[in-house]
């Protein structure tokens, strides 16, 4: 898992920490599916949400951005933002 990975505020998680929140996440995701906010919530976040970087998994976390619904994960170029 140390391919996932995770920016918390525009800032990237050390690799250990990235890859235990993706862990919780998909738990999470396979448990209540869809539910973004809910997991968010569940880490003290405002919001998560899953894109694609530079063609790699990123899960997009903050603690101020509003929740958007769970859609298709957006493609973004460039390394991790």
């Amino acid at each position: 898992m140390s391919d996932l990975r995770v920016l918390l505020d525009g800032e990237p998680l050390p690799a250990r920490e990235a890859a235990l929140f993706w862990s919780r996440f998909s738990a999470w995701m396979e448990a209540h599916p869809s539910d973004l906010a809910g997991f968010a919530r569940s880490e003290g976040l405002a919001s998560v949400f899953p894109e694609v970087h530079a063609g790699g998994p990123v899960l997009v976390a903050s603690r101020t951005a509003s929740q958007r619904p769970y859609a298709v994960a957006p493609k973004r170029q460039g390394k991790g933002r």
